[in-house]
């Protein structure tokens, strides 16, 4: 079940990748995505657990701080690096977030990490080096793009430092239905519906790359983001917790870049010269390394 969910959000990458080469905005994306998966959550915890929806005034504050910064900043972080970088490269440098809640435990909460951390960190820094090859002027990686996925990475890593420590009576995925739902409020007002591209809805736009001569409806496909790229790998990641540890869980989640690069490869002929290929399995190394000295929650 880790294995599906995981891939499909490496799918989702590619297909969010599709659907901004087309128009939509990141933040038009990240509204959409946000609602649809509020919507989904909410629906299914009030049908089967509505006493977890319930929120005291003591918890708001860290419930806003999460849907503003932990959730739409992660996902309208992360599109804007999708504009420009490939799929597996953009969702690897998220994946960066291990390493900096392994600096929080170490530098905040006084926890013992060891050698173990700066192994991480000197792996990460010379895989990013390679990526955006630093040996050549920076000119591998677009620069907007590799600031946006750092940024995206350390509202990532406040994710998992707030779901981890978690809101007194609440499971955590009533916490984050809650959290998106936060989020879907900010997009009111930040881009209010009635400004959405709807006439676009309707229109078949091209799949590219290797699929370009395929067409589906714009509205479609940013329905696949909602349903196929959040709600059901969220559904199977939760049920996997039953089954499996959450640290093996959240191991096992670091499959998403590599699932997103081999997807993107296939799809969109998204390729990676040698040096990005090692500067990206140095990273992978890193963090995994880093996944070993604190646990963590994939996100939604």
């Amino acid at each position: 079940m880790v294995a599906v969910a995981t891939t499909l959000w490496g799918l989702n990458g590619v297909i969010s990748k599709v659907v901004l080469t087309h128009g939509i905005s990141p933040a038009e994306l990240t509204e959409c995505r946000m609602l649809g998966a509020f919507a989904g959550l909410a629906a299914v915890l009030l049908a089967t657990q509505p006493h977890t929806l319930r929120v005291v005034r003591r918890e708001w504050p860290e419930l806003i701080a999460l849907g503003l910064i932990g959730l739409v900043g992660v996902q309208l972080l992360y599109l804007v690096a999708l504009r420009t970088l490939p799929v597996g490269i953009s969702v690897l440098i998220e994946y960066l977030a291990p390493v900096l809640v392994a600096l929080y435990a170490w530098l905040w909460l006084g926890k013992h990490v060891g050698r173990s951390l700066w192994a991480a960190i000197g792996l990460v820094v010379l895989g990013l080096a390679l990526m955006v090859n630093v040996l050549s002027g920076g000119g591998g990686l677009d620069a907007g793009g590799v600031a946006a996925a750092l940024l995206c990475a350390c509202a990532y890593a406040f994710y998992i430092i707030v779901t981890e420590r978690g809101i007194p009576r609440r499971p955590a995925v009533a916490t984050i239905c809650i959290g998106f739902g936060v989020g879907s409020v900010f997009w009111v007002f930040a881009a209010p519906w009635w400004n959405f591209p709807w006439d676009r809805m309707p229109d078949a736009v091209s799949l590219d790359g290797r699929l370009a001569a395929w067409h589906l409806p714009l509205g479609l496909l940013i329905a696949c983001v909602v349903v196929l790229g959040t709600l059901v790998p969220f559904a199977l990641l939760v049920s996997s917790l039953h089954a499996l540890p959450a640290a093996r869980v959240t191991l096992l989640s670091t499959w998403e870049p590599v699932a997103g690069g081999l997807i993107a490869w296939v799809w969109l002929g998204q390729s990676l010269t040698t040096s990005q290929l090692a500067g990206a399995a140095l990273v992978l190394a890193g963090i995994l390394i880093a996944e070993g000295l604190v646990g963590g929650e994939p996100h939604a």
